[in-house]
């Protein structure tokens, strides 16, 4: 799978609606129908598998993650999670073993979200919960992702007929890369995860005036640059405020116009991302953020606009799940396994709407993730992989 979208000597780059990301979905697509699965496309980008239950009138059990990467991303985010799916199923056909209960596997599109600066669109789909004007987002190229997913090759006029109704995912399961450090400084392979920070995505505009940047005195400026700086340094402390906390930030993308080293910059935009698994104190630290982006525009002279791109309240693991998961750890020998908060958000987060979910964490090396240098073991993925097998078995209640 890594061969897909090949960056350098580990790196992987497959764009979400992309040539790379349907090769990819071929491949696991082949994969899939050796465990016996039926396998499409929706329309809303997703890869689904299903391994039909003796009964499909049950509400499916759903298991996945996602096969498109960052653009300098690694090869195990989202990749493992769809690759130790396919495996467990694999094994169920292998051991001739039958369900009542339908299985899915799903590849969900666009979970990364920046090619169109928004994620989790496959998952969200499905629920039906797509926002108006996501259609109609460009890329850094001007393609819409309309155009884009027409591209390849869904129908964006029967979004309704890939929506799922209500009450028919009976719960859902991911394994993940941890994509922090937590797991590897404890030298844990695997972990349970309680639940998804809650992250706020905002997308600043700030507008001064351009001049020469020789003959401009600094106190008559209006900088825009200076003040997305100061304002990045702000979403810096406020994160910082209390040691220890989980809350993070950070600016991840920045433009300026027009660009000039004699220029002094007229405009900037940048994006802002907050989060946290308490949703009061980023609540909090929310209303702290937007007064210093109006104290620091005003004082430079700038003008603003703030565009909310995302936001979502923290989302909790379902207990009965992750006493499965800990109990299925138990049974292959992995004794005293952690259970861990989720800093990135997931798919799983997205379905977490319509359904009770669990999550399972495999160890990173040294915490690295959207980064080439992204490791995970055979080893520690094995141990994944067999405790997913184990709670998708218990889940349906398949004896070994």
């Amino acid at each position: 799978m890594s061969k897909i979208g090949k960056i350098g000597e580990t790196g992987t780059n497959r764009p979400a609606h992309s040539p790379d990301e349907k090769k990819a979905f071929e491949l696991a697509s082949s994969w899939m129908k050796l465990a016996g699965m039926t396998t499409r496309i929706d329309n809303f980008g997703n890869l689904i598998g299903r391994l039909e239950g003796t009964n499909p009138d049950l509400p499916v059990l759903m298991v996945g993650s996602h096969l498109d990467s960052q653009p300098y991303g690694g090869r195990y985010d989202g990749v493992a999670g769809v690759l130790c799916a396919i495996e467990a199923a694999i094994t169920l056909q292998e051991k001739g073993l039958k369900s009542e209960r339908t299985l899915e596997i799903i590849s969900f599109a666009d979970e990364e979200g920046w090619r169109f600066n928004k994620g989790l669109f496959g998952s969200r789909g499905i629920l039906g919960r797509l926002e108006e004007g996501e259609l109609q987002r460009t890329d850094a190229n001007g393609i819409t992702r309309e155009q884009a997913l027409k591209e390849f090759g869904c129908d964006i006029t029967k979004f309704k007929e890939s929506e799922y109704k209500e009450g028919s995912i009976y719960c859902y399961l991911e394994l993940h890369i941890e994509q922090g450090p937590v797991l590897d400084s404890q030298e844990k392979p695997i972990a349970v995860v309680s639940g998804i920070s809650g992250p706020i995505w905002l997308t600043v505009k700030l507008k001064g005036m351009a001049g020469h940047a020789g003959s401009v005195p600094m106190p008559m400026r209006k900088d825009a640059l200076v003040g997305a700086s100061e304002i990045i340094i702000a979403l810096n402390e406020i994160a910082n405020q209390v040691p220890g906390n989980p809350t993070v930030g950070t600016c991840g993308t920045i433009k300026v116009f027009p660009a000039s080293r004699n220029i002094i910059p007229e405009e900037v935009e940048f994006t802002l991302d907050l989060r946290d698994i308490d949703l009061e104190r980023r609540n909090r630290y929310e209303k702290q953020l937007l007064d210093k982006i109006d104290e620091i525009s005003k004082k430079h002279g700038l003008s603003y606009e703030i565009s909310e791109d995302w936001k979502s309240e923290p989302r909790y693991c379902a207990d009965w799940i992750k006493d499965i998961i800990r109990n299925n750890c138990e049974k292959i020998g992995l004794q005293d396994t952690p259970e861990l908060m989720s800093g990135p958000f997931h798919d799983a987060m997205a379905i977490s709407y319509a359904c009770d979910y669990g999550m399972i964490f495999v160890r990173c090396k040294d915490g690295i993730s959207h980064n080439p240098l992204e490791y995970s073991s055979p080893e520690d993925l094995a141990l994944g992989a067999e405790v997913l097998y184990g709670t998708i078995l218990d889940i349906l209640k398949i004896e070994k």
